[in-house]
């Protein structure tokens, strides 16, 4: 059969999207990138926010509808959404053909083809505290995830994670060892180890165990295991995310400055700058714990980049919380940062919270926000206009094929017009010449200039 993902949320649903297709292709089904070709579409669904939930719904009844024109095709939903509703989703979508809930993924290829054989409605949910989930890869990608922390253990009150993710999990290193190898063998340059609160790793079991000592001294687990991964031979480049303040110790922020193959990025969500919105939210910090990890950071790597999340409008947020959390964005100077709605999710415990910010403050706090990221953003970004980036080319710009695009270490985007015979994952110098609050634009610099 032919079939096609649909992938909605983070990285961790990037990933099982991967997970899942290798799996289907060893099963000998094959990709498509048009849902016209596709026999089979499923659909990757995200809890986080009621809109994206709202958007897998009406994606998955737009597609069950559509099997009037298509009849045959198989419908499936997979993901976050799938086992917070469970057998609810069937009634939400009457039409579809199967649901896989999170650590289900290796079920994906049983219950395709038990769609296939008409076996009616197939729901696995599986446990969430299984940590047997699929690593598998699709071959030839310069850039791949690797996870190494599945779950979450915080339980902020308005997140729905820990329910559908279940509690943590730190894979062995030498499982992550092994994966990344085979990727490294198999053309992969640069690695990003995921984990929902990824600097948590081995903070719940003994990972290192039995292991020998750490060659530069390490005695954190997530240091080790940056140390132990960014030595694999063939490697260019090494992220990590999602970050929390806790985690920014003083020896992650030495193995971000010595370890040749760390990139000077952290994805470090804040969610607000007010220590009482904060403290409802159960984040485990105050504003000024936060500052103290990004200053920890930057002084060991001056040019960090560091991006983040912001929610607006949580419940009994003031004007005085809200302009706690710009004076915070000002302060820290994040070089881009995804702001989103407060939305309550069920069975948090800001759900039972009066959702009392109306609406109407809640967008004008958003735009606010937005439009204080783009001056911060495009302040920093001015700042490298003269200066020369190491860039992982990634291919022709969407925006220009005349022009090619990749990424510096700090994870800007970074715009430039190609040599003759330059390929995908070579390393280039560009000097910045034009700046714009998300993208850097320059021209090549000469070898040895």
């Amino acid at each position: 059969m032919t079939f096609l993902i649909h992938t909605y949320g983070c990285q961790m649903n990037v990933r099982d999207t991967e997970a899942v297709t290798a799996l289907l292709v060893a099963a000998g089904h094959t990709p498509v990138a048009l849902e016209a070709e596709a026999d089979a579409i499923i659909v990757n669904s995200c809890s986080v926010r009621g809109k994206a939930e709202d958007k897998a719904i009406g994606k998955l009844r737009q597609l069950a509808a559509g099997k009037r024109k298509h009849p045959g095709r198989i419908v499936g939903a997979m993901g976050c959404m799938s086992q917070r509703l469970g057998p609810e989703l069937f009634k939400l979508v009457p039409r579809l053909d199967f649901a896989a809930g999170t650590r289900s993924e290796r079920h994906m290829p049983r219950l395709v083809a038990a769609a296939a054989a008409g076996a009616g409605r197939q729901l696995a949910l599986g446990t969430v505290d299984d940590p047997e989930v699929p690593h598998l890869h699709q071959p030839g990608s310069m850039s791949a995830y690797v996870t190494v922390l599945l779950g979450c253990n915080r339980r902020c009150s308005y997140c729905i994670v820990p329910d559908v993710r279940g509690p943590e999990y730190s894979r062995p290193p030498s499982e992550i060892l092994d994966e990344a190898r085979a990727l490294i063998a198999a053309g992969t340059s640069e690695i990003t180890l995921l984990g929902q609160s990824v600097l948590n790793y081995g903070r719940t079991r003994d990972v290192w165990q039995g292991a020998p000592p750490s060659a530069g001294g390490y005695r954190e687990p997530f240091p080790r295991l940056l140390e132990a991964v960014s030595a694999l031979p063939g490697l260019r480049r090494l992220r990590f995310t999602s970050g929390h303040p806790s985690g920014c110790t003083e020896q992650l922020a030495r193995a971000m400055r010595e370890l040749p193959c760390v990139c000077a990025h952290l994805h470090l969500p804040v969610q607000s700058g007010s220590d009482r919105i904060l403290g409802l939210m159960r984040r485990g910090y105050k504003a000024e714990d936060y500052v103290a990890a990004v200053a920890r950071l930057r002084a060991a790597v001056p040019d960090c980049a560091i991006t983040s999340d912001t929610i607006v409008g949580f419940p009994t947020e003031t004007e005085a919380d809200f302009e706690a959390t710009r004076a915070l964005m000002a302060r820290v100077g994040f070089d881009n940062t995804f702001i989103f709605k407060y939305s309550p999710r069920p069975g948090t415990p800001a759900a039972e919270m009066a959702d009392d910010v109306p609406a109407e403050v809640k967008e004008h706090r958003n735009r606010v926000l937005l439009e204080d990221q783009d001056r911060i953003g495009l302040a920093l970004n001015e700042a490298w206009v003269g200066r020369v980036a190491e860039v992982l080319t990634e291919g022709p710009s969407l925006r220009n094929a005349a022009r090619w695009a990749g990424r510096s270490s700090q994870n800007k985007i970074v715009i430039f017009a190609p040599r003759p015979g330059m390929a995908v994952n070579d390393l280039a110098r560009v000097r910045v010449t034009r700046a714009k609050p998300q993208t850097l634009y320059g021209k090549l610099v000469e070898q040895g200039a």
